[in-house]
């Protein structure tokens, strides 16, 4: 092991280097792959030397999601901390399912979930897990809302035709859980939103209403804190009343932007959390854990046992349900994605966290400062928010972002709405720093001034 874990290091270091002096890989087209690199799998293996420099390469051709030069996705950067916590969990190799087998990672766990709880305001009849992503989050929550409006379904299966709502500009997971836990999409009602991607309670209670008259059995609200392309936030308090007259589970999914629990600042974004029924957060997004870590909480500690508890003798041999988490997980076994951002919340506190989420909505104005004082940039989105769209020259951003790629500039996305299409840069990245921010901007315009003729103009 002391041969991998030196051969670990020089690729680490390698990595580490890269990010600096070619902070974007050089795309290898998905058409030339199996031509460009070896990844085949043959019936006798290489040696170590090979075998090192064929590791080498992938280091080298793998986009760097840690660099400074990343702004595609709602996630990026490396807090060192949480890679030290992740790194100790691959080595410690402890599955999360019973006491027996996991020991005290299992009271690392509860603590973290048990602190999540109280940041959101739920009483001490909370309780939580942590789940393989947030679209699975997501998919708890319609569990365990369906099953709280039909305690028999999980026995007897679905038989009758439940509705669920969710914004128009919600994350895609929302319909295809519907259609994974025998919902349907047709029976997923998207619900307009606002010019600023929020959605309209008045519109929700229609669609509610309509529904009722038609014979169907609404159950279940899906509220969003960060939409993905205009990072967006609903009202929790206006909907939290329409669910309420309903009696509606309301989950908020806050995978993007649910990290705002941890800032006195802009904990206001999510006025009302306190009377959802659940609430999902990846700490792999505004707290800049790495993939994955994903943590669905709710105020019902009994459902969520009731939705997702199984006996099995030859597994549950020792303790409580308390503390044999597979009892209230999505999972059997599973990894321990709770050190890496346990040790992180260790390290820095909960005013650390809360430094690391202001920081982001600074850089985000910093970014939306520039974009309304430079004559050739229009900007599409609003304050409160991470994420930073943008037009520059009237240029369409489609082909603006794939030529940056292409040409190993930056890594950004683009997105739409409203029928308008824009750049949408994230600050996610607490590693960034105000220079990165004015570096991203200048990329673009000195890459804009050498490729005119190649980019085309919407």
């Amino acid at each position: 092991m002391q041969d991998e874990i030196a051969l670990f290091n020089e690729l680490s270091k390698l990595l580490l280097d890269l990010e600096k002096t070619q902070p974007v890989a050089k795309p290898i087209a998905s058409s030339q792959l199996q031509n460009t690199l070896d990844l085949s799998l043959n019936e006798n293996g290489i040696s170590n030397e090979e075998l090192k420099e064929i590791l080498k390469t992938v280091v080298k051709r793998t986009p760097k999601t840690a660099s400074k030069s990343f702004f595609n996705q709602l996630y990026g950067g490396r807090v060192n901390k949480a890679t030290l916590g992740d790194l100790l969990a691959v080595m410690l190799n402890s599955s999360m399912y019973t006491y027996k087998v996991a020991g005290l990672h299992v009271g690392i766990e509860k603590e973290v979930i048990s602190e999540i709880c109280k940041l959101v305001g739920y009483t001490s009849n909370g309780a939580g897990t942590i789940a393989p992503g947030g679209s699975m989050s997501n998919m708890m929550a319609l569990i365990m809302a369906r099953d709280t409006k039909n305690r028999d379904i999980a026995d007897e299966g679905q038989t009758l035709k439940m509705t669920l709502y969710t914004s128009e500009a919600s994350h895609y997971s929302v319909s295809k859980n519907a259609a994974l836990i025998g919902i349907g999409r047709n029976q997923v009602r998207l619900v307009k939103t606002n010019k600023g991607g929020e959605m309209s309670s008045e519109h929700l209670r229609e669609l509610i209403e309509e529904d009722i008259e038609k014979g169907y059995i609404p159950f279940l609200v899906n509220a969003t804190s960060g939409t993905t392309v205009l990072g967006a936030f609903d009202d929790l308090e206006a909907i939290n009343t329409i669910c309420k007259s309903f009696n509606l589970w309301l989950h908020v999914d806050g995978a993007y932007c649910g990290g705002v629990i941890f800032s006195t600042k802009y904990k206001h974004l999510v006025k009302g959390l306190e009377h959802t029924d659940s609430f999902s957060i990846n700490a792999h997004k505004m707290l800049g854990t790495p993939l994955s870590c994903s943590i669905i909480v709710t105020q019902n500690k009994t459902q969520l046992h009731h939705s997702f508890s199984n006996d099995a003798d030859y597994l549950y041999q020792t303790d409580t349900d308390d503390f044999n988490l597979g009892k209230t997980s999505l999972q059997c076994g599973r990894r321990n994605d709770a050190l890496k951002f346990w040790t992180l919340w260790k390290f820095t506190g909960t005013k650390g966290l809360e430094k690391i989420v202001d920081k982001q909505f600074s850089l985000a104005k910093l970014a939306r400062d520039y974009i309304t004082k430079h004559k050739d940039y229009e900007l599409y989105s609003f304050d409160d928010s991470i994420s930073v769209c943008f037009k520059y020259k009237n240029i369409s951003a489609r082909d603006l972002c794939t030529a940056l790629y292409e040409n190993a500039e930056l890594m950004v996305g683009y997105g739409n709405f409203n029928n308008q299409e824009f750049v949408r840069m994230v600050t996610i990245n607490s590693q960034l720093e105000e220079e990165d921010i004015f570096a991203f901007f200048t990329s673009i315009e000195s890459f804009v001034a050498q490729n005119m003729l190649k980019i085309s103009v919407s």
